[in-house]
């Protein structure tokens, strides 16, 4: 199994606090330099951009810090700009229209087509899927299940059947049957390539069902994989998001519980 990003919308977090800000037309406080939420020497907890204070960019949560109109502050929060911050309110507030301003399009190599019925169930994408009816399917590549995997019993079978498949599509091809036609006979087990372009809000949704540990093993396990990057690539947008301590399963945080806490 192969996750290849292919595109992703360049400054995607700028893009998503610019049209957000649309809502509010506050322009005037987008930065991209950190936003500190402090605590000051009086208790009084307050935020400060360190554009307007000329605060270093390289504190962090539970530094100490002196600023001249301010006074001795203590670091409770850091974001590292103001589309960071921006997008967390967003989440938090369950305002993910705006997080369909940005995308991200990948190449899946290694799925099978049991799979890929269940990706293309999700409506709010583009799907571009290798074709069984112009590519000749003869040497197919195919996906066991871990439960065949695991059962040498189980494993006989089912290479058998993989067997007679292959030995079924070749002899109807070479009766003359085409590919649209001989593939009738193609099990879901054969892989299948396929490019998916979906905006990040659908992303966080897909995440959101195939990440859970009662997904089917196959879609959990690669949409992890696109997990990952996008967690790299674009980690403001699944800021209530990250991975089980194993590495099995997505687990969801509720960002107004951690910001009552905080």
């Amino acid at each position: 199994m192969e996750v290849e990003l292919l595109a992703i919308t360049p400054d995607a977090p700028q893009v998503i606090e610019r049209a957000g800000r649309t809502s509010y037309l506050s322009f005037d406080r987008m930065t991209l330099k950190p936003i500190y939420y402090v605590e000051l020497e009086n208790g009084k907890k307050q935020q400060l951009y360190a554009e307007k204070y000329a605060l270093s960019e390289d504190l962090y949560q539970g530094e100490e810090a002196l600023v001249p109109e301010v006074g001795k502050i203590r670091i409770l929060k850091k974001w590292k700009n103001s589309a960071e911050k921006f997008i967390e309110m967003l989440i938090k507030n369950g305002h993910l229209s705006v997080l369909e301003h940005a995308c991200a399009t990948f190449l899946i190599k290694g799925g099978s087509r049991s799979f890929t019925h269940q990706l293309v169930r999700h409506r709010m994408a583009s799907y571009t899927q290798q074709s069984q009816r112009y590519v000749d399917e003869s040497d197919f590549k195919y996906v066991t299940p871990p439960g065949i995997e695991e059962n040498p019993e189980a494993k006989k079978i089912f290479e058998r059947f993989i067997d007679d498949v292959r030995k079924t599509y070749a002899t109807l091809k070479s009766m003359g049957i085409k590919k649209e036609d001989a593939r009738f006979v193609l099990p879901n087990a054969v892989e299948s390539e396929i490019v998916i372009t979906a905006n990040l809000r659908e992303w966080r949704h897909i995440f959101y069902l195939r990440g859970d540990k009662a997904a089917q093993w196959e879609i959990r396990r690669i949409v992890i994989e696109i997990f990952k990057i996008l967690k790299e690539k674009v980690p403001e947008i699944l800021v209530d998001m990250d991975l089980s301590e194993d590495g099995q399963y997505i687990v969801i945080k509720d960002l107004k519980k951690v910001s009552e806490n905080k």
